[in-house]
């Protein structure tokens, strides 16, 4: 059970280091918020690669997929 202690105490302070060093943010959308995100996040070089791969040869599509989906084109 001090285990347990042990290391609950340690979750909560390293989550406390977390909070103290990235204050909260508020975001007007969450197009805002994925693009936060994907500047803080770095891909892997193996992923990148792998990625790149299975895109590369795709054409890009005529139209959007929310128009493709709701079948107009304005």
């Amino acid at each position: 059970m001090k285990q347990q202690t042990k290391l609950f105490q340690k979750q909560e302070t390293v989550a406390e280091q977390q909070t103290q060093s990235n204050p909260a943010r508020e975001f007007a959308n969450s197009d805002e918020l994925l693009r936060f995100d994907a500047a803080q996040t770095t891909v892997p070089p193996e992923i990148a690669r792998r990625l790149e791969k299975s895109v590369g040869g795709l054409p890009e599509p005529k139209t959007n997929w929310w128009q493709r989906l709701l079948g107009g084109t304005d």
